[in-house]
C-alpha cells in the first residue's frame, strides 16, 4: 500500500500512465462510472479549500463513491488536541482512502505513517501539493503535446509556493526544461530548491523581476498569487501583492501558443480580459485537476487491495535520529511534539540535514 506525499513519490513511468489513464476518462467516462463502487474517500481539510477539496469529492462521486470529512479544523476533533496521527488512526476505520490538507508542514507524511488506507498530500503548509503537480502535468501534456523541451516561466510567489516547488521538482525529470523564475527578490525560489532540485540536476534556469522582458520566450507562464496566510509580516504582503499583474498588453508581447496557468484562486494577478484568451489555460487545469484526481485515487486503491502493508517510502538518504530539532516554525513537530525528530544527512560533507517532515534545511551541530 502506497500514499502520495510529494511528487517524487511517483516515478515519470508511472506519471505517464496516470495521465493516460486521465485521458481515457476524459474519452469513456462510462467506462470509470462505478469503479469505485462501495468505497470511500475522506477528505480531511484543516485549511479552507475549494478547487482541491471539492475537486476531490467530484473525483469520487463520478468513480461511483462516497465521501466524509470535514473542511475546517474546526470542525474536527484537532479543535479538541486531537494529533494528526490519532486521526489518520481513526479514519483508516471509515474509510478506504484519505486526501489530507493541513497547514502545517509534514502532516501529511505524519497520517501516512498512522494510516491504514492510503493518504493523499492535498496541501501542507508552504511545502508540498503534489496532486495540483499532476493537475500541471496533464495540462501542460495536454496543451502542448509533450513535457520537454520547453521554456517555462514561474512568475509572483515563488518563495511560499508549493505548487511551484512540486512542479519545479517533476519537471526536473524531463529533457530539455528550461526555467524562468521572476519574482521579487523578497520572494524568489528558497535556497534549498534550487540547490536540490535545480542544481543537482543541472537544469538551466535565469532569474529576474522583470514579467514583461521574459514573457516572448516562454512556452508556459505559471502565475501565481502572493500569499498573505504565508507571511508573518502583513506590511511585507501589502507591499509586495500586487508585485506582477497580467495584462492584454503585457500579453502581446507573448507567443502565439502561450499556455498561462494558474493553480488559483486569483485575487488580481491576473487580469479578467485574459479568460478571454485562447492562451488562457487555468479553468482547464480545475477540469483536468478532476481526473487525474480520478486517475490518482483508482492507481492507490488497486494497489492498496494487492498490497494492504504499508510501504515506507526509501530515498536511499542515511537519516538521524532524535539528534536535532526542527527550527521551522510551520513543521508539523513544533506543535506534536512526541514524534521522533528525524533528520535527512543530504549533504553531510557540508554538514546539512533537513527535516524528515518538512525538509526544512539546517547545519548539523
Amino acid at each position: 500500500m502506497r500514499s502520495l506525499i510529494d511528487i517524487l513519490d511517483f516515478s515519470t513511468e508511472e506519471l505517464d500512465r496516470l495521465m493516460d489513464t486521465a485521458a481515457d476518462i476524459i474519452a469513456n467516462p462510462a467506462k470509470y462510472a462505478e469503479a469505485c463502487h462501495g468505497k470511500k474517500l475522506a477528505t480531511l481539510f484543516f485549511e479552507p479549500s475549494t478547487r482541491t477539496r471539492l475537486s476531490f469529492e467530484a473525483a469520487m462521486l463520478e468513480l461511483g463513491g462516497n465521501v466524509i470529512g470535514f473542511s475546517e479544523a474546526s470542525s474536527s476533533s484537532a479543535a479538541k488536541g486531537e494529533s494528526v496521527a490519532d486521526t489518520a488512526k481513526v479514519i483508516s476505520c471509515y474509510a478506504d482512502i484519505i486526501a489530507m490538507r493541513h497547514p502545517l508542514e509534514g502532516a501529511p507524511y505524519v497520517a501516512s505513517c498512522n494510516a491504514t488506507v492510503p493518504v493523499i498530500n492535498a496541501g501542507d503548509g508552504g511545502h508540498s501539493h503534489p496532486t495540483q503537480t499532476l493537475t500541471d502535468l496533464f495540462t501542460i501534456r495536454r496543451e502542448k503535446g509533450r513535457l520537454h523541451d520547453l521554456t517555462v516561466g514561474f512568475c509572483g510567489d515563488l518563495k511560499y509556493g508549493r505548487t511551484v516547488h512540486s512542479l519545479i521538482t517533476a519537471l526536473s525529470r524531463y529533457t530539455g526544461i528550461r526555467l524562468v523564475l521572476i519574482s521579487p527578490e523578497e520572494l524568489q525560489l528558497p535556497s534549498y530548491v534550487r540547490y536540490e532540485v535545480l542544481e543537482k540536476n543541472r537544469m538551466t534556469y535565469t532569474e529576474t523581476n522583470d514579467l514583461e522582458a521574459a514573457i516572448p520566450e516562454l512556452d508556459i507562464l505559471y502565475m501565481t498569487r502572493i500569499q498573505g496566510e504565508r507571511f508573518a509580516n502583513r506590511e511585507d504582503y501589502l507591499r509586495l501583492k500586487d508585485s506582477y499583474i497580467l495584462t492584454a498588453e503585457k500579453m502581446k508581447l507573448a507567443k502565439s501558443d502561450l499556455a498561462v496557468l494558474h493553480p488559483l484562486p486569483r485575487v488580481n494577478e491576473i487580469s479578467i480580459q485574459i479568460d478571454r484568451d485562447p492562451r488562457a489555460c487555468y479553468f482547464k487545469q480545475v477540469a483536468n485537476g478532476k481526473y487525474m484526481r480520478m486517475a490518482l485515487i483508482l492507481k492507490l486503491l488497486e494497489e492498496a487491495a494487492s498490497n494492504p502493508t504499508h510501504v515506507e517510502h526509501d530515498d536511499g538518504v542515511a537519516r538521524v535520529l532524535n539528534r536535532y530539532t526542527c527550527r521551522n516554525r510551520r513543521c508539523i513537530t513544533t506543535v506534536e511534539q512526541e514524534l521522533d525528530q528525524i533528520f535527512k544527512l543530504t549533504d553531510p560533507d557540508a554538514g546539512i540535514c533537513r527535516c524528515i517532515y518538512c525538509e526544512a534545511k539546517q547545519r548539523m551541530e
